[in-house]
């Protein structure tokens, strides 16, 4: 096996379109296990050195990187290195011998270290992609399903990702969940016996989107996304997919500021908000635009789901105004009001939270003077492969082609060698 110097990617041009296939390596931040740290300690199985290949980093020993004045700092036991604001730990060979653990979970290949934001560290692994897919496949979807549904994951991951490689990808839900070297046997079969097969149309790979659950009714990208919308989307109803109902109960008052003393010690902190799992993706994406410091809901004053869809039945627009405290460094407190009136639907799901908000498939909305309910099905954007779906065409018997022949209508499947050759 040969030792991973850096990222190389092959350019392939093919029928007047061009994109690019990692045939070797593929580069994804790690954002889903390991967060936004200002820390975090590694470990190394096996020798590793840095880029210039002169530092080796010590096997068996917990190393402490944190960031000192712009630059990443690495400690242990015995000793500090000063690393700049950005290095590669590379594996002297590419094999499950050499293992780095970032944060105690484990990852193959290279990993560089850089520093985010002026402040965090984010660790980038660079792994060959047939291996990345092995750490992808187990987290999208259960292992212990059947192989065919299995195969049907891996050429749809597959597909996706060289598609998506020109992207900034993590290892998100905004991408593909991966869970690095965590790999369980039946996936990594499947990845291994479709290697190099994704899923075309007109001898070019498709944008492989799929998602758990499409509610029993399938979804057009173009609806979705701003592209232009292709056939091998359709809105057709879905006869396998298992339709997964929800029910979301969202309170319209999180505090109630009446209570509220300030003048007590610690009243901030004692301040708690009545749904956390939907508040705290709530507060993040007010972080993510712009108003920092330490945010409490205090309320969901308006939300309105407008009755106006799509064929597949999905929400097109809504309304929402969340008041909220933000705490400044200095300690400042500030009342602060957001509302979206009339915007894509898009918009207001994140607010809430996509865990609990599961979809844009909504049978019901109702405003009660203390709360909102909103009934739907399904869980996620409803394009493509269903998920669930295909696990129960797996249980029936139906094979991997099937499966993609029925998510992704008038696709072909075929080996990128075999593409190249053409």
């Amino acid at each position: 096996m040969k030792r991973i110097i850096a990222l190389f990617l092959f350019v392939v041009v093919m029928a007047s379109q061009e994109y690019v296939y990692a045939n070797e390596i593929i580069k994804v931040k790690l954002k889903n296990h390991i967060g936004d740290k200002e820390k975090l300690t590694i470990q190394v199985r096996g020798r590793y050195t840095l880029l210039d290949g002169i530092e080796d980093i010590k096997e068996d020993v917990t190393h402490v990187l944190s960031v000192r004045k712009g630059s990443i700092l690495l400690t242990n036991q015995n000793e500090k290195l000063d690393l700049n604001k950005s290095f590669v730990l590379i594996p002297d060979q590419y094999d499950e011998e050499h293992v780095i653990s970032v944060n105690n979970k484990k990852y193959l290949g290279a990993m560089e270290f850089t520093i985010e934001d002026g402040k965090y560290i984010r660790p980038i692994n660079q792994v060959p992609i047939e291996d990345y897919l092995k750490g992808v496949v187990p987290f999208e979807v259960y292992p212990s399903w059947k192989l065919e549904t299995l195969k049907a994951q891996a050429l749809a991951a597959r597909t996706y990702t060289i598609t998506h490689m020109d992207k900034d990808m993590d290892d998100t839900i905004q991408f593909q969940v991966y869970g690095g070297y965590e790999w369980h046997e039946q996936a990594s079969k499947a990845v291994e016996e479709t290697k190099g097969e994704i899923i075309t149309f007109n001898n070019k790979p498709i944008n492989a989107y799929y998602s758990a659950s499409n509610g029993g009714v399938t979804e057009n990208n173009e609806n979705v996304w701003d592209e232009a919308a292709e056939s091998y989307f359709p809105i057709k109803i879905d006869h396998f997919d298992p339709i997964q109902p929800w029910t979301l109960n969202l309170q319209k008052a999180q505090l109630l500021l009446k209570d509220v003393d300030v003048t007590r010690m610690y009243w901030w902190e004692k301040l708690q908000e009545k749904e956390p799992s939907i508040t705290e993706p709530m507060k993040k994406r007010l972080t993510k635009q712009g108003f920092e410091g330490d945010i409490k809901i205090v309320s969901i004053s308006n939300l309105d789901i407008a009755s106006d869809h799509y064929e597949s039945h999905r929400a097109k627009k809504g309304s929402i105004k969340i008041e909220f405290l933000r705490r400044l460094i200095e300690g400042t407190v500030v009342y602060e009001v957001v509302e979206l009136k009339d915007v894509a639907i898009d918009w207001i799901r994140p607010l809430i939270g996509g865990s609990t908000f599961r979809s844009y498939l909504i049978d019901s909305f109702e405003e009660h003077d203390q709360y909102y309910l909103i009934k739907g099905r399904g869980f996620g954007h409803g394009v493509g492969m269903s998920q669930w779906g295909a696990s129960i065409m797996g249980d029936r018997g139906y094979t991997y082609r099937d499966i993609i022949n029925y998510y992704y209508p008038g696709t072909t499947i075929k080996k990128i060698a075999d593409m190249q050759k053409e």
